[in-house]
């Protein structure tokens, strides 16, 4: 009774360790954002093309974790004796690539880059998560910049 609970146990943390809110779109700002001056200009959108974003790896690999110990739980269940080692062993591994691959998985967001021809007639690109804002060609937007970072919002 105790291997099934911990099994789920650990699949749980796995996933969830997993899947996070983005910071990737122009409709989320983390709290380091908040309060500050933001530089703005003003643009009309020129092109847009879809895209997907991978986020950047993280540095525990908590689906290959997860996933391995998912695994050779599930091996060790399985025969006996050198049956019972190969099989842990088989199962890890097996584990740990299936583990990844869901963390690669989700670790992906559509997004857009939007081509932008400033009021100053430079043109800029920027590509940020699709979120909830709809962008469409000649909007009207406003682009905030905190250093390097760049959000696209609409301008109304």
């Amino acid at each position: 009774m105790l291997k099934p609970l911990f099994t789920v146990f650990i699949l749980a943390t796995t996933l969830t360790g997993c899947v996070g809110p983005s910071s990737l779109s122009g409709d989320v700002f983390s709290a380091s954002e908040a309060k500050k001056v933001q530089n703005v200009s003003y643009g009309v959108i020129i092109s847009i093309r879809p895209i997907t974003i991978q986020k950047d790896g993280d540095r525990i690999p908590l689906g290959a974790i997860g996933g391995s110990v998912l695994g050779g739980l599930l091996g060790n269940t399985v025969g006996g004796g050198t049956g019972r080692t190969l099989a842990t062993g088989a199962g890890a591994v097996a584990g740990g690539v299936a583990g990844h691959s869901v963390q690669n998985f989700l670790n992906k967001s559509k997004g857009v880059q939007l081509e932008i021809r400033k009021e100053n007639n430079d043109i800029i690109s920027v590509v940020q998560e699709q979120g909830s804002t709809q962008f469409f060609v000649n909007q009207r937007v406003m682009i905030a910049s905190i250093g390097n970072s760049v959000t696209v919002s609409p301008h109304y």
